[in-house]
């Protein structure tokens, strides 16, 4: 079980400003294509977190976060421009490095690298997991007053078992098929 942060280029709200949450969505049902089960999540504005459990990985994980990665970015540079958002698309050209431009990238969306923790027991797998689902309403964001309905987040599933857009597997499931 992998712990995975993606972080949009200079915590942009791109996310938020390309309203490419479904996009997302997407790259999570593909992930469970692939052989991958998720057992929580949240999409916010300028990053998202999600719990990874690749069961039977025929790429690794870094191959699945940088198809994600690139998925999602097309999905949100097409979002920018339908919502006229050109100072925004003029900071991410301006972001992208010399020696990467030279290979075509024309827009940095997400930081170069992400984060990837391996959880190594139920204790750890609940800290992260409460950790994701309370971000909404935590330090800066209050995005909602209750976790349960931040509309982006596995938290309602836990909370009420009610499936959202993506097939969750309750960590306590993981494995069993």
């Amino acid at each position: 079980m992998y712990f995975c942060t993606i972080t949009c280029y200079q915590w942009l709200p791109l996310i938020e400003e390309s309203q490419t949450y479904d996009a997302v969505y997407q790259w999570f049902n593909h992930l469970i294509k692939d052989d991958c089960q998720i057992t929580g999540y949240i999409i916010m504005p300028n990053h998202l977190h999600v719990l990874l459990y690749p069961t039977h990985p025929v790429k690794s994980l870094n191959q699945l976060v940088g198809e994600g990665k690139r998925f999602i970015a097309y999905e949100i540079v097409k979002g920018l421009e339908q919502h006229g958002k050109s100072s925004l698309l003029e900071k991410l050209r301006n972001g992208v490095r010399a020696k990467e431009r030279i290979k075509g990238k024309k827009h940095q969306v997400f930081r170069l690298s992400f984060d990837a923790r391996r959880c190594f027991n139920e204790k750890m797998l609940e800290q992260k997991l409460s950790y994701i689902h309370h971000n909404p309403v935590k330090g800066k964001w209050s995005l909602v007053d209750d976790y349960v309905n931040y509309p982006y987040s596995s938290a309602n599933y836990y909370e009420t078992g009610k499936l959202g857009p993506v097939a969750i597997t309750h960590y306590k499931e993981l494995g069993k098929d």
